[in-house]
């Protein structure tokens, strides 16, 4: 998976590039959690050298020089975002960022004796609920200022607005009748907050929400979940719907286990070593459905999967698995 891009988060969000993050890793977090990008190695050499970049910003962040024991943080660049998040493990080169907020997202970018290796890196509140309940996404204001302006857009893909508050002129409007209107009549906005409540939610109503205030912005993950049960030990298949896509990634509580690209080589890449390699030999991906299918499952295997595709644009699908015992 060389050169492509779902900027996404999910997704993702940024659609640029989709091979280069997705042929390597991605990572998703909540605002106030901490990740670590790991180089991989499990003790440097010598003579190794190493560079932390943010790709995106084409910013370095930190580097290691092992041989003359020379290791460096730049954490006052851009703004100062990374001032006290950046730590780096001197003796494997792996790069942890603490307490992430959501400008930290984008694409980071290892460089080490020329060989490279990228992560992608979402920074996104997740809202999960069943069809037909009621969400609001919340501004986190307690009341607007006379100076701000509220938008909230759907979709990274899409980029369509949904409402606006202007206070300097006093204005509120909702476009409720866009895309096709799967919103009408169940958008409300608060006039004092800038919040925004979905109700009747709806399985189309699944992607990404972003709100900008003034200069400043957030992501929302809003997730409708299908309700799966699976007895222990049977195969469970989770279809996707989505046989047009020519991007497919399936994740387990926001750890990504399958990516597949249908560019040149459909290529399926599966990661059943994270989460203590709970699904090592257990993932399979039909390449004609795009359905995941998960074999002799266990309790550890219930939980919220959530399918990303794009293709043309970006859909997102959820799925609550339980495992029963006998």
């Amino acid at each position: 998976m060389r050169e492509m891009a779902i900027k996404l988060v999910l997704f993702c969000l940024s659609f640029w590039r989709l091979d280069d993050v997705f042929g390597q890793e991605m990572k998703i977090v909540k605002p106030g959690d901490s990740v670590t990008l790991n180089s991989g190695l499990t003790e440097m050499k010598d003579d190794d050298e190493i560079q932390w970049r943010l790709e995106n910003e084409n910013t370095l962040l930190a580097k290691i020089i092992k041989r003359v024991e020379c290791m460096t943080i730049y954490d006052d660049v851009l703004d100062g975002r990374f001032i006290d998040r950046l730590k780096l493990n001197k003796k494997t080169g792996s790069l942890t960022i603490t307490n992430t907020r959501y400008e930290h997202f984008g694409l980071y970018e290892l460089e080490r004796k020329g060989l490279r290796k990228s992560f992608y890196l979402i920074i996104v509140d997740e809202i999960s609920m069943k069809e037909g309940d009621s969400v609001t996404l919340n501004s986190d204001l307690t009341e607007m200022k006379d100076d701000n302006v509220i938008q909230w857009r759907f979709g990274y893909t899409e980029n369509t607005l949904l409402a606006e508050i202007n206070k300097q002129t006093d204005s509120m409007t909702v476009y409720d009748d866009v895309l096709d209107g799967r919103f009408r009549d169940r958008l409300k906005l608060n006039n004092q907050t800038g919040s925004l409540t979905i109700r009747n939610t709806t399985t189309e109503d699944a992607g990404i929400f972003l709100l900008q205030i003034n200069n400043e912005k957030k992501m929302f993950l809003l997730a409708v979940y299908d309700e799966i049960s699976v007895k222990e030990g049977d195969s469970l298949t989770i279809n996707s719907g989505r046989t047009e896509a020519i991007f497919i990634a399936w994740t387990y509580m926001n750890e990504f286990i399958i990516n597949y690209v249908n560019f040149f080589s459909e290529s399926i890449t599966v990661y059943d070593d994270v989460l203590d390699g709970r699904f090592r030999n257990r993932l399979k991906l039909d390449k004609q459905t795009r359905s995941l299918t998960i074999t002799n499952t266990t309790t550890e295997d219930a939980g919220n999967y959530i399918q990303f595709s794009f293709g043309p644009k970006l859909l997102l699908r959820a799925f609550r698995v339980s495992v029963y015992g006998e």
